[in-house]
């Protein structure tokens, strides 16, 4: 069953069974592969020319111009604390009281829901 096929990255000849670039271990397979990288940490696509080495433009993109924030990942989107005493509650926007100025949650937001110290008459009895 030797087929004699010639590797169309190397020009070595090898039977069905070795033909493949990770068969033979090809040297010279980053040539034909089409495969564009990924940054690992920006998950931006790197253009790679004709005849180098992937590993090296990504490595290269790693060290120069690489957009990778690693605060960014850490990020939280509740951040503003409701100040209602118990109330453990995070929005993503703040909420404020008209009349004390407190940042609350939704829940806590009306002035007879968080027993609102800002004025005697409450605007509504919502």
């Amino acid at each position: 069953d030797f087929l004699p096929l010639k590797c169309d990255a190397c020009g070595e000849v090898f039977c069905k069974d070795h033909i493949r670039y990770d068969d033979h271990k090809c040297s010279s397979a980053y040539k034909k592969n089409v495969q564009v990288p990924v940054c690992p940490l920006c998950n931006t696509p790197i253009p790679v020319q004709k005849g180098e080495v992937p590993d090296i433009v990504v490595g290269a993109h790693i060290d120069m111009d690489c957009k990778y924030n690693p605060a960014q990942q850490k990020q939280k989107i509740f951040t503003n604390k409701c100040i209602k005493p118990g109330c453990k509650r995070r929005e993503m926007m703040k909420v404020f009281c008209e009349q004390c100025g407190g940042n609350f949650c939704i829940k806590h937001r009306h002035p007879l829901d968080h027993e609102c110290k800002g004025s005697r008459q409450p605007l509504s009895k919502a």
